[in-house]
């Protein structure tokens, strides 16, 4: 009898029996919470770079590789999560990537050197990507499909509050005692996590039976090929989204040179992964057209949040004077909105459905994106958090419907290689969402504080009243008329600078506002979700 023969005809009575003696909840907990962890450190290392530079004497630009050497190892590794857990065992790869994350985190923190201390966040890198993609089809097979919209809810708590968290918890870690401490936080969180993993977490039968059913003669088949393409692809992919806009994109033959690599790697690897009988990467799911859809909005969810979560900080503290703690603080009610809506989305998801769920979410999402393009200078904190607020609403619909939509139609021993791939979906849509405003903010600041500056000449009558307006307030401070006159015109350049990009975080706004509109559409191409099928009779 073959080995995949005798995995089917065996009952795994231990494995049911712990499964089915651990509260589940326990069990979503537990993941949810080293999941927690990595994406706030993903957020949380941004602030102290400028602190990280001075500590260990090196530029600010230098220290940007502590960011793109981790997001870069963490690309690398989450479309590859699915095949590494067939390796090691689900539960093994999990711990294992836990025990990494938090090793490296500690050896980040004691980094005497910026090269240590990149080598440590590529290690970092690669145990935290995947930490999501496990988490995910642990949720899935511990859950039974009534109660997945809870357990993802849950999940969905930790996706969007880290980033939020992340940014003012870094300022003031650093602020009150220094940069090392935002990665000696991870310590207590990954001891948990792993004592609570080795405890409550195991791998289902049907998850065993398939590791078991992949191996040939005891052997697992690996795709070389296909490992180093996609390794390439997005290591490649992951260097040009974060340093394309600081190197002027494509003026720059080094990233020339990377998106080179990334296109054809890519583009070889689908072609390779398709036809593989075993692919690393099962791309063959997307044939199924409520996966395919799912994964459109996730990447449009990760565009569209970690766009905005980008950009407002950066506006709050680059042009109405918020300290990093402050600015954070405005993102606050999105994600406290987020949580308290919960529940609620969980009793609605049934009588309303998932087409409504979703179409009602982007379009709210829209119009906050679009009340953002709206404000002024002038706009105090409490209609900044306010939109924030808005912007939550819209999200508190999405993010259970569209997990539902992912697996409505795939047979449970999919879930595993499904998780890698929606997770790549939504963590590929933030570097480009989070690349695409940073371009886009940069090059319509430059069209704006061109237009301006064509209008700022002695030739304009509102330019000629406000720059004699400037020079009699300096007058009557102690200044002499030419010095007043000098101090007005560099006044004048820095209030038309101010407004120029003010001007492009409101056209930011505004484009995210269109593109998270194409997400209502996309719900008359879903296909209707059975009560019970391959994804659901589990």
């Amino acid at each position: 009898m073959s080995m995949s023969a005798i995995a089917a005809s065996l009952p795994f009575p231990g494995a049911r029996a712990e499964r089915s003696a651990v509260n589940p909840w326990i069990i979503a907990i537990t993941v949810t919470l080293a999941t927690f962890m990595e994406l706030l450190d993903t957020a949380i290392a941004n602030v102290s770079l400028p602190h990280i530079a001075g500590g260990l004497a090196v530029s600010y630009d230098e220290s940007t590789w502590v960011l793109t050497s981790y997001l870069v190892s963490n690309a690398v590794v989450l479309p590859l999560s699915a095949w590494l857990s067939r390796v090691f065992g689900r539960k093994r790869y999990y711990m294992l990537c836990v025990v990494l994350f938090t090793l490296s985190s500690l050896l980040c923190g004691l980094a005497p050197s910026l090269d240590l201390l990149i080598l440590f966040r590529v290690l970092q890198g690669v145990g935290g990507g995947g930490l999501a993609p496990v988490e995910q089809a642990i949720l899935v097979d511990t859950f039974p499909p009534a109660k997945r919209p809870a357990a993802f809810a849950l999940y969905s708590m930790a996706i969007v509050t880290a980033p939020v968290i992340g940014p003012p918890l870094g300022g003031w870690i650093t602020d009150s005692w220094s940069w090392r401490w935002i990665f000696f936080i991870n310590l207590p969180i990954g001891i948990l996590s792993l004592i609570l993993t080795s405890r409550v977490v195991s791998d289902p039968p049907e998850f065993t039976r398939e590791v078991v059913a992949a191996r040939k003669d005891g052997r697992l088949r690996i795709d070389g090929l296909g490992i180093v393409l996609i390794a390439l692809g997005f290591a490649s992919l992951e260097v040009v989204l974060d340093r394309g806009q600081t190197l002027d994109w494509f003026e720059s033959r080094f990233i020339v040179l990377f998106f080179s690599i990334a296109f054809l790697s890519l583009v070889a690897a689908a072609i390779w992964e398709w036809r593989h009988p075993d692919p690393v990467v099962e791309i063959r799911l997307l044939r199924d057209r409520n996966f395919a859809i799912a994964n459109a909005y996730y990447f449009l969810f990760g565009f569209a949040l970690f766009g905005s979560t980008v950009l407002i900080p950066q506006m709050l503290q680059g042009l109405y004077g918020y300290t990093a703690t402050d600015a954070g603080l405005v993102l606050g009610p999105g994600a406290f909105v987020i949580v308290a809506l919960a529940p609620l989305v969980v009793r609605l998801f049934p009588k309303v459905g998932v087409k409504a769920m979703i179409f009602i979410g982007y379009v709210i999402f829209a119009i906050a994106m679009w009340q953002y393009a709206s404000i002024d200078l002038g706009t105090d904190y409490k209609r900044m958090a306010l939109l924030r607020a808005l912007q939550g609403l819209g999200i508190a619909p999405l993010f259970v419907p569209v997990s539902q939509l992912a697996y409505s139609y795939l047979a449970k021993n999919k879930n595993n290689k499904a998780s890698s791939i929606t997770n790549l979906f939504r963590n590929q849509g933030g570097s480009v969402g989070i690349a695409f405003v940073t371009t886009l903010l940069a090059r319509r600041t430059q069209y704006h504080q061109s237009v301006l500056v064509a209008h700022a000449t002695p030739f304009e009558q509102r330019y000629r009243e406000t720059l004699g307006a400037l020079s009699r307030y300096f007058a009557t401070h102690g200044f002499t008329n030419a010095d007043a006159a000098l101090h007005a015109k560099a006044q004048m350049a820095r209030m038309i600078q101010e407004q120029a990009a003010f001007l492009g975080f409101l056209d930011c706004f505004w484009v995210l506002g269109c593109a998270c509109l194409i997400g209502a559409p996309l719900v008359f191409f879903i296909r209707k979700i059975r009560s019970a099928g391959p994804g659901a009779a589990h």
